[in-house]
């Protein structure tokens, strides 16, 4: 069975998984093209347009920033690209993906640790609650006092 020429929102999102919603969105930032509208001026999508939204979903899965999914369907449609501008973008989101476990280890090492000191019992005491009432971001500056 040969797959309709051209479909509505509704399909595209059911065959992309991409939800209706963020077609729009994605459509309303240019990073798709305004779809073609029927005449009963609904939005239909033919499969480059599909094929596209797939590749938006799995970038997006990846973890890519919107201005790198944009950067990379740039690249995606220019067969003139060369390949060390795509492995560039993909290495620097490698280097922020790592970036961010080590940060999210730090994070649960440090909640770890207090759990660990924290009896859990029916005492008020929590150094838990202590670290986080103790702690100020080093970004957020102290309250000024006049």
């Amino acid at each position: 069975m040969r797959a309709p020429e051209r479909v509505t929102i509704g399909e595209a999102a059911r065959l992309s998984g991409v939800s209706a919603k963020m077609i729009r969105y994605y459509e309303s930032i240019g990073l798709l093209p305004a779809p073609v509208r029927a005449e009963s001026g609904y939005r239909t999508y033919g499969p480059a347009d599909l094929h596209s939204l797939r590749f938006v979903r799995r970038a997006r899965d990846l973890g890519f920033s919107m201005d790198a999914i944009g950067d990379l369907l740039a690249l995606w449609r220019d067969r003139t690209r060369s390949s060390a501008q795509v492995k560039a973008i993909a290495l620097d989101h490698v280097a922020a993906l790592r970036r961010r476990i080590a940060e999210l280890e730090g994070m649960a090492g440090t909640l770890a640790d207090l759990a660990e000191r924290c009896c859990g019992d029916d005492r008020p005491d929590c150094p838990i609650l202590d670290d986080l009432a103790e702690r100020t971001p080093e970004r957020v500056p102290a309250p000024h006092r006049a």
